[in-house]
């Protein structure tokens, strides 16, 4: 049913346009405009037209409207299409009726009374200029009323046996005027708007493209009763986390269901249409504000450019390869060794942007002879460099291929950036470079020191950025988390005080972007993470989020501290520390700059301790060279004693709330 409501639907645009084409839109105008001109004279002598002044507005007639035809062309009005014309298209119309105006005035006004048959009066000037160009816009308006209406209908001949859910909307502001008019334009969609909740007292009572707000929030569990509410619906435009999460927690209060629509940025740039309502999720409590990008720097980046992602089939790779198709490369290469992920990316990229020129190659960073080739092939201008191994406590028993992956790959890969003269390699980094206490934290930071070195031998500007944990990349903790729900429980957390940063894969990879443009070189730049989270708190919300409640339908319980791990993560987001850049979010760390001998002795001595897989030797030589590493975790003892107390204090009174 639904294929053919979709064929029958195709069939009435191919109907619609044969019927307005062009032509047709010029015969309608020109009707319009004749008849406002006639309508102007007859409104003018109360339809009793003398038989002078009707043979002169017959001599005026032709050339008023060809002026008036000729000013709507040159406005573009004919460039719009009828059935989405809007506010946006009425100024064209004011343009087109003022330049009209001006010439048939400068006629009346430059003919000698002798020529009187010729000039148009002024009230017939005023009166037709209002009709003619009111009449020209309200043709339009009506085809879009009559095309919406049709649609519609189309729309509900196949929804009509679906019962409509009555739904609040919580946010009266300009997101929730958006997805009131897309939700009442529409008829297949199984909700009914029974009203607005809006604490803006101003807003009380009033009425908002035909939806009244019934009330505040506090308001919400009697109106949700008495109205018999589905679920509600927030529609606040860059609401903080802890309203929606007030507004969640009251929801679960009165027991109806909340759901929320996209972002507002998301549905001003088109990646997604208002009406696409979704449940709540942790990002949305987390409450992270939409990046802003210098789309112009941007574009000036990566316009026209060949750009390498490297681990492009891994989270933080593929959205980078998405977000950098936005800006028109000339060619994306995606290097990836999982087969797989990268065929998935591959695929995503060439139905989304058809015209890109995307090159899919199967190839491990640590092959020199294979990334030599691809480089020598593929000429990239642009390096985001994103391989790497990133599990924490995996690493601790992986030291090896730790090193060989995080440090002598990104070493590799970099050097021969330099040698062929890449505009720019952007090193993806971690929060955990910061005085590392794991292996993964270690081998990162030597990565950092490795291209902060290679900035100073080769013309590329080599830069790193360090960022924190990434909503739902693999292997992190919330896609874990969910899994455990989904299976009955228990979540498993590692202590109850572990805190960490959070950002979204999407937010992550536009200020990676946005870097990697305004980067000179040799700089190692931090993303600001806003507040850290608490993971029991992260369990609990998702729990919640899921329906179900925390320590009565789904259970947590404590693992311990895995190796490597810390309680937290630390930024170095103090003033101190680091430097402003023109980006809000987007800071330059002030870091000590090792000698360059000192790191490429060490990088040969981890090359050569890697082949013989001294893993021991090799955890001394990254101690040994980073001193403020704590690699041997000296603190998890009295972390374990930590632990011990807090579970015992959970068992003798509860969690806390």
């Amino acid at each position: 049913m639904m294929i053919e409501a979709k064929a029958i639907r195709n069939r009435s645009r191919v109907w619609w346009a044969r019927l307005l084409n062009r032509r047709i839109q010029f015969t309608m105008d020109m009707m319009t405009l004749v008849a406002a001109f006639a309508l102007a004279y007859l409104l003018r002598f109360d339809f009793n037209i003398p038989r002078d002044n009707l043979l002169a507005g017959l001599r005026q007639l032709p050339y008023v409207v060809l002026i008036q035809f000729g000013t709507l062309a040159l406005a573009g009005v004919y460039a719009f299409i009828w059935r989405y014309i809007g506010m946006a298209e009425v100024r064209a119309f004011i343009n087109a009726a003022y330049w009209a105006l001006l010439p048939i005035l400068l006629i009346r006004v430059s003919l000698p009374i002798a020529y009187h048959q010729w000039r148009v009066p002024l009230s017939i000037i005023v009166i037709d200029t209002l009709l003619a160009f009111g009449g020209a816009l309200g043709v339009r308006v009506l085809r879009r009323a009559l095309y919406e209406r049709y649609e519609k209908q189309l729309q509900t001949g196949y929804a009509r046996s679906l019962p409509k859910k009555p739904v609040l909307l919580i946010g009266a502001g300009r997101a929730g005027v958006l997805a009131a008019r897309e939700i009442r334009s529409r008829g297949n969609l199984d909700i009914e708007v029974k009203g607005f909740i809006d604490d803006d007292p101003n807003k009380q009572g009033s009425v908002i493209y035909g939806v009244r707000v019934l009330g505040t929030t506090g308001d919400l569990p009697e109106l949700v009763d008495k109205l018999r509410i589905d679920h509600v619906v927030i529609t606040l435009a860059q609401a903080p986390g802890q309203e929606i999460r007030r507004i969640v927690e009251l929801c679960e209060k009165i027991s109806v269901r909340v759901r929320i629509i996209p972002a507002l940025y998301e549905i001003l740039q088109g990646n997604i249409e208002v009406s696409r309502i979704r449940d709540v999720q942790i990002e949305d409590l987390l409450g992270r504000e939409p990046v802003r990008l210098d789309e112009d720097e941007m574009r000036q980046f990566l316009a026209g450019k060949v750009v390498m992602v490297t681990g492009a089939g891994g989270s933080i790779g593929a959205e980078l390869a998405r977000q950098t198709a936005r800006f028109a490369p000339a060619r994306i290469v995606l290097v990836e060794r999982a087969e797989f992920a990268l065929f998935n990316i591959d695929r995503e990229l060439r139905e989304t942007w058809p015209a890109l020129r995307v090159v899919a190659l199967v190839a491990d960073i640590s092959d020199a002879v294979r990334m030599r080739n691809i480089f020598q092939t593929c000429r990239p201008q642009v390096v985001l460099h994103a391989a790497a191994h990133k599990h924490v406590p995996m690493m601790e028993s992986n030291v090896t291929e730790a090193v060989k992956n995080n440090v002598l790959a990104t070493h590799l890969v970099a050097t021969m950036a330099g040698e062929h003269d890449v505009e720019a390699f952007v090193l993806i980094s971690t929060d955990k470079a910061v005085r590392p206490t794991s292996i993964m934290g270690a081998t990162k930071r030597v990565a950092e020191l490795a291209v902060q070195d290679l900035n100073q031998r080769y013309a590329t500007r080599f830069v790193a950025v360090r960022f924190g944990n990434v909503i739902g990349s693999a292997g992190s903790v919330i896609p874990i988390f969910c899994e455990q729900i989904r299976k009955g429980g228990p979540v498993t957390v590692t202590h109850p005080e572990m805190v960490r940063y959070f950002m979204t894969i999407p937010e992550a990879s536009q200020l990676v972007l946005q870097t990697g443009a305004m980067g000179a070189g040799g700089e190692i730049f931090v993303l600001d993470m806003g507040q850290p989270v608490r993971i029991l708190d992260l369990a609990k919300d998702l729990i919640s989020l899921s329906g179900l409640r925390p320590n009565e339908d789904i259970d947590i319980v404590f693992s311990g501290i895995r190796p490597g791990e810390k309680l937290f993560e630390e930024l170095e987001i103090a003033e101190e520390c680091l430097t402003k850049t023109r980006h809000p979010k987007i800071f330059i760390g002030q870091l000590a700059v090792h000698p360059p001998d000192r790191v490429r002795a060490v990088l040969a001595r981890l090359a050569a301790l890697s082949e013989s897989e001294h893993e021991t030797e090799l955890r001394r030589c990254l101690s040994d060279f980073l001193p403020e590493a704590q690699l041997e975790q000296v603190e998890r003892a009295a972390a374990s004693r930590s632990l011990a107390a807090s579970q015992a204090e959970v068992l003798e009174s509860g969690l806390p709330n």
